[in-house]
């Protein structure tokens, strides 16, 4: 099984400008993006060195991370409506 890569620019990339503009600007939006960054390098790491870890704990780490990343395309989605 291949490796993806699950930055968010990669994931969104139909929202680059608006990311890089909200991670400069909106404190929320930038705590979120660092900690799915943080999570995403740290399960990637992972995976590639085929470390052990339990099937359970990289479960969790993932469902965290699809969590994250559907806070921030819901906050993409709703500035990108113009709302706040």
């Amino acid at each position: 099984m291949g490796i993806s890569n699950h930055e968010l620019h990669n994931e969104f990339p139909q929202f680059g400008e608006l990311i890089d503009e909200l991670k400069n600007n909106d404190p929320k939006f930038q705590e979120h993006f660092r900690q799915y960054s943080e999570l995403d390098q740290e399960i990637e790491g992972l995976e590639r060195r085929d470390a052990p870890v339990g099937d359970d704990t990289l479960h969790q780490m993932k469902q965290q991370r699809l969590q994250l990343k559907d806070d921030l395309y819901k906050t993409l989605v709703k500035k990108s409506n113009g709302t706040t």
